[in-house]
């Protein structure tokens, strides 16, 4: 899969890991961007940068409507990034009801899940192409300070496995990118050492253009994937730490 000459769409692109999709995107030749926002003034400064290549595209990934409008307006999209996510700081437990974690797996796996059923017969126009999934380190240990979100991940993990199967004979390839601690506003309240976003966008378009099926894309994420064979619970009891929790009860 080629970057050069490609047309791609990217979720939640107008901030963060996806604004790194962005840019990148542009400078690896893309011929056009789709930065998917709630508000398309939000994604002002990227059209901005690169008016001729840059179109915001107005999307609510919990509105089934919203994803459809945008498959309509962008027929010619050869690349799919579904980076949008939401982590809304509660536990499975603590938290006052269940809307949180709805919340959640509404965003992380039903709106990738609904992006990639509205643009699957976008991409098989085009041969080849490809889908890459934004997910966590969250997806690959269940981390039990990140409540819904821990979940919804592994959710999408697994989705991305049967997407891969059943996009195959299309010629589109699916990769899940697993993503450790990056300097983002949603990993604000996160301590320690962040890779920048940058270095999630590269690992990203490597994995389009060699169609890998997973990659970890930083440093955290290969440890967390490491340590999941040696010391499940310890690292879930680390992760949770860093992210601020005093004690995480396992269970034994």
């Amino acid at each position: 899969m080629e970057i050069a000459n490609s047309v791609a769409f990217v979720t939640g692109g107008n901030r963060g890991i996806g604004e790194a999709f962005v840019r990148a995107f542009v400078a690896g030749g893309a011929r056009r961007v789709y930065v998917g926002t709630r508000q398309r003034e939000a994604a002002a400064h990227l059209v901005k940068e690169a008016p001729d290549r840059v179109v915001a595209v107005e999307l609510d990934l919990s509105d089934e409507e919203s994803i459809k409008r945008a498959a309509r307006d962008c027929p010619d999209v050869t690349i799919l990034v579904n980076n949008a996510g939401q982590f809304l700081h509660q536990t499975l437990l603590t938290a006052p009801d269940l809307s949180a974690a709805r919340a959640e797996m509404e965003v992380n796996y039903f709106g990738p899940l609904g992006m990639c059923r509205a643009f699957a017969p976008i991409l098989a126009r085009s041969r080849p192409s490809a889908i890459a999934n934004v997910l966590s380190a969250g997806g690959l240990v269940a981390v039990p300070i990140m409540g819904g979100y821990s979940p919804s991940k592994f959710a999408a993990r697994a989705m991305s496995t049967c997407l891969r199967a059943e996009l195959a004979a299309q010629g589109t390839t699916v990769s899940a990118l697993f993503v450790g601690s990056v300097d983002t506003r949603m990993a604000s309240h996160v301590k320690g050492a962040k890779e920048k976003p940058e270095t999630i966008a590269a690992a990203g378009l490597a994995a389009i253009r060699r169609g890998t099926e997973e990659v970890d894309t930083d440093a955290m994420a290969i440890e967390v994937r490491a340590q999941t064979i040696r010391e499940p619970e310890a690292l879930a009891r680390r992760f949770a730490k860093q992210l601020g929790a005093t004690e995480i009860n396992t269970g034994r």
